[in-house]
């Protein structure tokens, strides 16, 4: 993984590094909450030697006198006995162990200060337990360096500055405790998203896919409601909505990507294919040769999927027949092609009837004639079944110029795109590139190959403008010459195109004027791939 790898990890899980960062602040802040607190208050006492009434000590033998008694001090007020007395003054039921572990009692250094520090759980009681210490020991000093009786021993530990009340616990640090827990929960919120980006072999869109896959990416499609339902064909009315532009742009991107994909042989058979189903192949495949249509270009939508055909629904047309019917000889191409209101120059083959044998039907010889026929005469876009569920989108990539690989951003993953590129490199299909579908406009899954645009209001003023102008004229060219509807063939009234020289010649005049509203001059026919090696 690369720098911009662990970036893009880290944005796309934002949210559970939030969360568990959260949790890590709200568990700490839970520990130190049922912690019983500990208050810390400190007692000096000052060793002196004691002067029986009268007498006089030479200046500075007190200090001396009595710092060469602190270490003595020092370690008897550590003893059992200090401990006992204390508890006895404090009527303390701990035992004499605990109360010396709470304890600590410190000399600065060069002073004949003892300072005793208690630990209790209430600022009272560890004052209360600092000041009966120092009593305590001054107890112990009568005891073993006197007689027992009250200012026997010859030296003494006065109490000579009684504790504060301590004003907030030293333990627990709540600061310390939210941040540690603030840490150890950030620090196992990127681990987690380290760890499922490494895990994840779903294509995102803003992974290296060119690098991934080995293959160009021709476009980047947004997720667009205007597209989702049964009719997802964009129309020029659906204007107005971020999705519907942006749709539209990385469409236009796609047709100018494969125009210039190979300028002196451009694919003229396109397939349109995926590697599992529910990827938006076939809403790619309409939408696309409704953008190439749009450009003036003649273009032909073939409904290749035999098992769950869905162009008709998609653009809108009838599909009483269509591809197996010509295949079957059963109906002539140019009574089978149907225009669609949405582009001028865009036409319609459905799937007609649905037969047993799909792959067979797709890669028999008849077929390849059909689709090197309708590419003499227009660019061709073929929607194909998934390549990894049949076979079927295999066979037709065989008979195509190129495959456009559809992949479903966030689902698909990179083990299925591999295993449909190497179905497609068995049958020595070409794989034009792929197309990012349904990948976010906005937010840390927004794709590194779009961009968003807007129009402002006067452009979107000026395109209805110029759509309203554009369908008066359609109404009064058609006032002028009206044209008769195009003949509906059923299966039980059509003859073999073969058996009736007249249909056929009618069939292709038909075609001739299905295809003759193109604006833009067609590119002639490439040599079939057959006939390249002659």
């Amino acid at each position: 993984m690369e720098l911009r790898d662990y970036a893009n990890a880290l944005r796309r899980h934002w949210l559970g590094i939030v969360l568990l960062t959260v949790l890590g602040l709200a568990a700490s802040y839970g520990w130190a909450a049922i912690q019983t607190p500990v208050y810390h208050a400190d007692a000096s006492g000052v060793v002196r030697v004691r002067t029986a009434p009268g007498e006089v000590i030479t200046p500075g033998a007190n200090e001396t006198l009595s710092n060469a008694k602190v270490p003595t001090y020092l370690e008897m007020a550590s003893w059992r006995s200090v401990a006992e007395k204390a508890a006895e003054t404090l009527n303390l039921p701990d035992k004499p162990e605990s109360l010396v572990q709470r304890v600590t009692v410190d000399n600065p250094p060069g002073t004949p200060i003892l300072k005793v520090t208690a630990a209790a759980s209430t600022p009272e009681a560890a004052r209360d337990l600092a000041e009966a210490w120092v009593n305590g020991l001054t107890e112990t000093i009568e005891e073993r360096e006197g007689t027992g009786a009250v200012n026997s021993a010859p030296f003494t530990v006065e109490l000579a500055e009684s504790s504060a009340l301590p004003s907030a616990p030293s333990f627990p640090d709540e600061r310390m405790a939210l941040l540690v827990g603030g840490v150890l929960g950030l620090g196992m919120g990127v681990a987690f998203a380290l760890v499922r980006a490494v895990s994840d072999r779903r294509v995102r869109a803003t992974d290296n896919v060119e690098q991934r896959l080995g293959s160009a990416v021709v476009g980047t499609l947004p997720a667009a409601d205007e597209v989702q339902g049964g009719h997802r064909l964009l129309t020029e009315d659906q204007t107005g909505t971020k999705s519907s532009y942006a749709m539209r742009e990385a469409l236009r991107v796609i047709r100018t990507n494969l125009q210039f994909m190979d300028v002196d042989n451009p694919p003229r058979i396109i397939v349109v294919s995926s590697a599992v189903p529910g990827e938006g192949k076939s809403t790619v495949a309409a939408n696309l040769a409704a953008t190439l249509a749009a450009n003036g270009a003649p273009v032909v939508l073939v409904d290749g999927d035999l098992r769950r055909p869905t162009v008709a629904s998609t653009t809108g047309v009838d599909a009483p027949a269509g591809l197996t019917d010509v295949l079957a000889g059963r109906v002539a191409l140019g009574d089978v092609l149907q225009s669609t209101p949405h582009a001028q120059s865009l036409a319609v083959l459905t799937a007609g009837t649905i037969p047993p044998n799909p792959s067979e039907v797709l890669g028999s010889a008849r077929m390849k004639s059909v689709l090197d026929e309708l590419a003499e005469h227009a660019t061709v876009i073929v929607d194909a079944p998934p390549l990894l569920a049949v076979t079927d989108g295999a066979v037709l990539a065989h008979q195509a110029d190129g495959v456009l690989l559809v992949i479903s951003v966030g689902k698909t993953t990179y083990d299925l795109v591999e295993k449909a590129k190497e179905a497609l490199n068995k049958v020595h299909g070409r794989v034009l590139g792929v197309v990012l579908n349904r990948a976010p406009l906005t937010g840390a899954e927004s794709s590194v190959y779009t961009y968003e645009y807007t129009p402002t209001k006067e452009e979107r003023g000026r395109a209805r403008r110029a759509k309203r102008a554009a369908a008066a004229s359609a109404r009064s060219s058609e006032a002028a010459a009206p044209v008769s509807a195009e003949p509906t063939t059923s299966e039980a009234d059509v003859t073999p195109t073969g058996s009736n020289p007249e249909v056929a010649a009618h069939a292709a005049e038909d075609f001739d004027e299905l295809l003759r509203g193109a604006t833009v001059e067609v590119r002639p026919r490439r040599a079939p791939r057959n006939a390249k090696g002659k």
